[in-house]
């Protein structure tokens, strides 16, 4: 790949939700070359090249990242999974130590860092919380990586030419397969489930949640969105919320997901998708088998008890996005019209009939 007058992108967690539509997104624009980290690697092209990394080995980090001297923007999006949430601190604060400390000192060009973040930031993930969350919102008690991450940023930024940015998106709609957060896909997989044994789609969360407020955060208008926020003067050492701009309740989109899929939505019954869905991969395996799938096993198409988990939310679950808006951002996508895309995706690419 060419560097001459180019930024180059070097995206860390290449291969998940997210990161597979930034990268998708980047390789789209006329001048951009993308580098991909990931842990398995993927296959390059003319305007992307991927690395294969074990980003909490500092000496594999370093080894794999001391040639990338051309690197301008650093898009770190990389998320290790962790049974509680203190677990979550010590390996995604040291992955992004770990890229900053290899790159910073190779990368003489080096103009921007950009940290992906969410709403555990205002402490969403342990119950109901302010809404609308605001950026400039008191933080919660610690554990949270969310805010060491950016703290790390902002200590090793002060005084250099480079700067900062943290998006704070909701749960993220895409396709990308094997991520532990893909609401959308499970949706998708629990509907397909449902219709080939002949039951309607039941609203699996708590009854509270299925009238709740919500919003959520298409992936593509995030890559967007990060894009902007690195590459926008304004948007210099800040964080934002990232939105779709509209909000939502299950009790209303519910039925009408059901519906793209041909089915008729019952009244919610509360059932934990993790329990019910471990007995069906022989259904799985018979879909395949039946529509020409693609052999996707049953273990990565989706994370069942991330699905749980949104479904649980029995309070709102929104932020104000227009901090964005009123530095320049104006992307908008319709939460309604987002699953359909990612739904119609999904069966273009036989991952679900």
């Amino acid at each position: 790949m060419s560097t001459e007058r180019r930024n180059v992108a070097l995206v860390v967690g290449a291969r998940g939700v997210i990161g597979t539509n930034l990268v998708e997104h980047l390789a789209g624009l006329p001048d951009w070359d993308v580098i991909g980290l990931s842990r398995r690697g993927g296959v390059d092209n003319s305007r992307v090249r991927h690395v294969a990394v074990d980003l909490l080995d500092p000496d594999d980090t370093r080894a794999k990242l001391s040639g990338l001297t051309g690197v301008t923007h650093v898009f770190y999006v990389a998320y290790q999974d962790r049974p509680t949430w203190a677990e979550l601190v010590a390996p995604n604060l040291a992955m992004l130590v770990n890229v900053v400390e290899a790159i910073e000192p190779v990368a003489r060009n080096l103009r921007h860092v950009s940290l992906m973040q969410g709403y555990k930031v205002y402490g969403a993930h342990l119950g109901p919380f302010k809404t609308p969350a605001r950026e400039d919102d008191p933080p919660h008690l610690p554990p949270e990586f969310n805010v060491d991450q950016q703290r790390f940023l902002e200590d090793r930024q002060a005084g250099k030419a480079w700067t900062w940015s943290a998006l704070r998106p909701s749960v993220v709609g895409g396709s990308a397969l094997g991520n532990p957060m893909n609401l959308a896909v499970a949706i998708a997989v629990y509907a397909s489930l449902s219709k080939e044994l002949g039951v309607p789609l039941r609203f699996p969360g708590k009854p509270g949640a299925y009238d709740s407020l919500l919003e959520l955060t298409d992936a593509g208008l995030l890559a967007e969105a990060t894009v902007w926020a690195a590459t926008e003067p304004a948007a210099a050492n800040q964080a934002f919320n990232i939105t779709n701009g509209d909000l939502f309740r299950w009790n209303e989109l519910w039925p009408k997901l059901a519906g793209w899929f041909g089915m008729e939505a019952a009244p919610p019954l509360q059932m934990a998708l993790t329990d019910v869905m471990a007995d069906k991969e022989p259904v799985w395996k018979q879909l395949q088998a039946a529509h020409g799938l693609a052999g996707t096993p049953f273990a990565e198409v989706s994370s069942w008890p991330f699905a749980d988990f949104v479904f649980g939310w029995d309070y709102d679950f929104f932020a104000d996005g227009s901090k964005a808006r009123r530095a320049g951002f104006h992307t908008y996508v319709d939460t309604e019209a987002m699953f359909y895309g990612i739904f119609a995706d999904l069966r273009r690419r036989r991952m679900i009939p």
